[in-house]
């Protein structure tokens, strides 16, 4: 099966080049974003599956553990042209640096859970070995940026991972009573010492709010509370530090001592170092609302200049010139303009079209056209904002499997950027749901033995017909007719017309988008029209996408 789909895409990425008119527009006109928990979407590397001693959990369904997806498994893919055949431009994958070593209680005592997920930071210097080596991390991105698809790392600057028991004892934290070895989900904590003030061999009290002897305790504010009782970067404090004693004491961290730096600094230096050894091109900022504003503009400086640093340095394997690129994830943002686009944030993830994607087309075009209309509003010189829509998420859940044609449909052609779950385009089903941590149901391993042909058909032909025309993205919404559904995109230089999920013979109104004698093709079908007296008689084939096709 995974032969066929790479057959496929082949295929399907010859026929694009055969299709509808490229109109040129930069990334951030119209972002199609990947998003792929790297540990559960492709195993390029067996052989790093079981790094640090990590170990499977069958006894907790395996829910919580590293699955052995890695970095070797997405340069496969990209090299199968399988983002190519959905029209991305942009992969988003889970943070690829060093996390905690060892195991947490998950949910109700139910399950191991590990940082697979990426957002339980150790070391931010050093490659976790479970996703693979820094040589393996540039050959993926020089494979992408060869197909013109960004890499974009997911961050974090509000929290490192846990105090788990694996970690503090390799790293000779004496805070483990005897017998820690054997601890289970039922007693993992009474492992811990949580009053011994030898907890300061950790990362520090001037390194992170934690409620830990010695350390400040969590705040009553979004930006300094503990979330999820994890420990909480003190990055609002100038005070110069030290490296924290745990990566002291680490032998292989690349970590220095920075004179005269704060917390905010060392983090900032971290991360901007990535961007300036590998070219990575953009972040999605995880727990954005819980870092102050300044830390996150700090982030977007250091970035920017090391990726211009980056491509100077390395003209042939960039993309283009344009600039470093941020998304963040504030939870509950909507798709209006917020001061965190002034805070460093091209985009802001869009926690409501999720929650509005499964509607009517009449009411889709209601959210379509408060889109249009949001993204298209400039007040004075306020630079344009945008947003990034998904219909599923690692955060909240999945689209409804028997829906996902429609749901693609409805978020392939929304305004906006827009990001897509890896799984959503193949049918991937959802694991088990613990009680107490149910998001543990989206994060499934990838499907790649038993995709939803249809379904994948479907979204490569969306995506690609998205990739050509950014009007969809920042056009002029118009409405042209309510049965069958069909609505126009318009820009200056682009202009679309969809009809979805449409069947059969229609007489379609285009007058004022496509002029009498224009040549048409229809990219779902392939079939090519001419416009008379200002319509098109097309024969549905399930959806309708009209294009101007290249002269």
């Amino acid at each position: 099966m995974r032969r066929t789909l790479t057959t496929l895409a082949a295929l399907l990425v010859c026929a694009s080049a055969q299709a509808g008119k490229q109109v040129s527009a930069t990334f951030s006109d119209n972002p199609i974003v990947y998003f792929a928990v790297t540990d559960r979407f492709a195993n390029g590397n067996p052989g790093n599956d079981h790094s640090y001693g990590r170990a499977a959990d069958p006894e907790g369904g395996n829910i919580g553990s590293f699955h052995g997806g890695d970095i070797a498994g997405i340069t496969q893919q990209l090299k199968a042209g399988y983002f190519q055949a959905l029209g991305i431009n942009a992969l988003w994958i889970t943070a690829p640096y060093e996390q905690i070593h060892g195991w947490v209680v998950g949910g109700k005592q139910q399950f191991r859970h590990y940082a697979y997920h990426g957002y339980w930071a150790l070391d931010y210097t050093t490659m976790d070995a479970n996703m693979g080596t820094r040589e393996e991390l540039r050959e993926m991105i020089a494979t992408a940026h060869a197909q013109g698809i960004r890499v974009l790392f997911d961050v974090v600057l509000n929290h490192p991972g846990y105090a788990d028991l694996r970690t503090l004892a390799q790293y000779k934290v004496p805070v483990l009573w005897p017998g820690h070895e054997t601890a289970t989900l039922r007693d993992y904590h009474s492992y811990l010492d949580y009053n011994n003030f030898e907890f300061r061999q950790w990362w520090g009290p001037d390194w992170v709010r934690a409620g830990l002897p010695g350390y400040p305790d969590g705040g009553q504010d979004d930006f300094t509370m503990q979330l999820a009782y994890l420990p909480d970067f003190r990055t609002e404090s100038g005070k110069a530090v030290g490296l924290p004693p745990i990566l002291q004491r680490k032998a292989d961290t690349r970590a220095v001592a920075l004179p005269g730096a704060s917390v905010r600094d060392y983090l900032v230096h971290w991360l901007a170092d990535w961007v300036r050894e590998f070219g990575v091109d953009g972040f999605r900022a995880d727990t954005v609302k819980h870092v102050e504003p300044a830390s996150w503009l700090a982030l977007r400086a250091a970035a920017t200049d090391a990726l211009a640093d980056w491509k100077a340095r390395h003209p042939e394997q960039k993309i283009d010139d344009a600039p470093f690129w941020m998304t963040g994830e504030a939870w509950g943002h909507g798709p209006e303009r917020s001061g965190w686009h002034d805070a460093g944030f091209d985009s802001m993830i869009n926690f409501d079209f999720q929650h509005r994607a499964g509607g009517d087309w009449k009411t889709l075009d209601g959210v379509y056209r408060q889109y249009a209309t949001l993204l298209g509003k400039r007040i004075g010189n306020e630079p344009r904002h945008d947003i990034l829509s998904y219909i599923s998420s690692h955060d909240t859940s999945l689209f409804p499997r028997e829906q996902l044609k429609h749901g693609l449909s409805a978020l392939l052609l929304a305004p906006g950027g827009v990001q897509l779950f890896y799984g959503d385009e193949s049918g991937r089903q959802p694991g088990a749901a613990p009680i107490g941590d149910e998001q543990q149901a989206t994060r499934s391993s990838m499907n790649w033995t038993s995709p939803d042909a249809a379904t994948l058909a479907h979204a490569r032909k969306l995506g690609q017909f998205r990739l050509r025309h950014p009007a969809l993205a920042r056009g002029e919404h118009r409405f042209i007719n309510d049965k069958p559904y069909a609505f126009a995109r318009v820009t200056q230089d682009d202009a679309v017309i969809a009809v979805p999920e449409a069947q059969g013979a229609i007489d379609l109104k285009v007058h004022g988008v496509f002029a009498d004698g224009a040549p048409l093709r229809d990219a779902y079908t392939n079939q090519t029209y001419i416009v008379k007296d200002g319509a098109v008689a097309v024969n549905a084939g399930g959806t309708v996408l009209l294009e101007k096709t290249a002269p």
